[in-house]
């Protein structure tokens, strides 16, 4: 089902809760456009401020200055394109963000990447890895449980890391970068970096012309340039300090980088093609569900000799003759005959006791 709402250039758009993947875009258009399933979709409105809620797949397009509060999201999300601020409370799967503004996440429990960010980023917690590249504000991470990619970062950076850091910097003159790591940090800069850095760790690598190695030294003050911005690094493990803009891909040569995929400049498409896979599928199962419910409702109609209350679908045959419950021929149902179920409820021909009975018995019920 598909839905239009105008509520003007600048609306504030609350999703209470979506139960599936969320795919969500800013147009030049003034209207919002929302995609999804009638019966798992609720939207309401007040003068600019609009309701949504969703217990399955959305998808949204929405004027690019809207600003977005989502509660809950219980699948993947895929966002693009907006100027107005973003604040999520939860989500359960991957988050990818596209070209945004400022945003502010409590818990994101899967991946999150973002690309492209005209304010500030702020997250709580976020329990995978995180991919963040090219973001004119601040980013502040106050818990990353796995590894933490980190590209073109113009404003301050704070973060706690679990696992590995990757971080490609141009220090900007006065702002404060603190890094921790449980485990290695690998900081690669411009060979005219100014910085001052006070490094942490098992063992320190510093690879720059002019700045000579300390063996076995744990802790180290090094200035760069005249010293303008302030790096502190802590890790577990090692930490590594390089102007050789290939450094990332010799990587896995350093510390413990194996893992954290090097290659980490697709990582958001792959989640937006995921959301789009999702609800592609989940379509395409209803629509051929509903052609295969049509083609039997057709061949019950024309068989002869049996009664007005019969019905058969894929492997199970259905009586809603009062004469008793209905009882299945075999003992395993597929997706399909369960949407058939529905399907049926939907469209009136059963009665909602009668699917409770179905579906009761579909899992084995009496």
């Amino acid at each position: 089902m598909s839905k239009t709402i105008s509520a003007g250039r600048t609306p504030k758009i609350i999703i209470e809760s979506i139960g599936g993947d969320l795919s969500l875009v800013g147009w030049e258009g003034d209207e919002i456009l929302l995609k999804a399933d009638e019966e798992e979709m609720r939207v309401s409105q007040d003068g600019d401020t609009v309701n949504v809620f969703c217990s399955d797949d959305l998808s949204l397009r929405v004027p690019k200055a809207a600003s977005i509060f989502i509660g809950k999201i219980g699948g993947d999300a895929s966002i693009r394109s907006l100027m107005g601020d973003i604040e999520l409370k939860e989500i359960s799967g991957d988050l990818s963000l596209r070209d945004v503004n400022s945003v502010a996440i409590e818990t994101v429990h899967a991946d999150f990447s973002l690309r492209g960010a005209r304010g500030h980023l702020f997250i709580k917690s976020a329990n995978s890895d995180v991919s963040i590249r090219d973001v004119d504000g601040n980013v502040t991470l106050e818990t990353v449980a796995d590894d933490l990619a980190l590209r073109d970062v113009r404003g301050n950076v704070s973060a706690k890391v679990a696992e590995d850091v990757v971080m490609y910097l141009n220090p900007q003159a006065g702002n404060t970068y603190s890094v921790t790591a449980g485990d290695d940090i690998l900081l690669v800069m411009p060979p005219k970096a100014n910085a001052t850095l006070t490094l942490n760790a098992d063992d320190i690598n510093i690879e720059w012309k002019g700045i000579e190695d300390e063996e076995d030294a744990t802790s180290r003050v090094v200035t760069l340039g005249d010293g303008s911005a302030t790096i502190t690094l802590n890790a577990g493990g090692d930490i590594r300090v390089s102007n050789q803009a290939d450094a990332g891909e010799s990587a896995e040569d350093f510390g413990n980088f194996a893992g954290i995929g090097m290659d980490w400049s697709g990582f958001g498409d792959r989640i937006s093609r995921r959301v789009d896979q999702a609800t592609q599928r989940a379509q395409r199962k209803i629509e051929e569900a509903a052609r295969r419910i049509e083609q039997k409702t057709r061949d019950v109609e024309r068989r002869a000799g049996r009664g007005k209350g019969f019905l058969e679908v894929g492997r199970w045959n259905w009586d809603f003759a009062p004469k008793g419950v209905p009882m299945p021929n075999k003992t395993q149902a597929s997706d399909e005959e369960r949407l058939a179920i529905l399907k049926m409820l939907q469209e009136k021909k059963i009665t909602a006791e009668d699917a409770d009975k179905l579906l009761s018995a579909l899992e084995g019920g009496s």
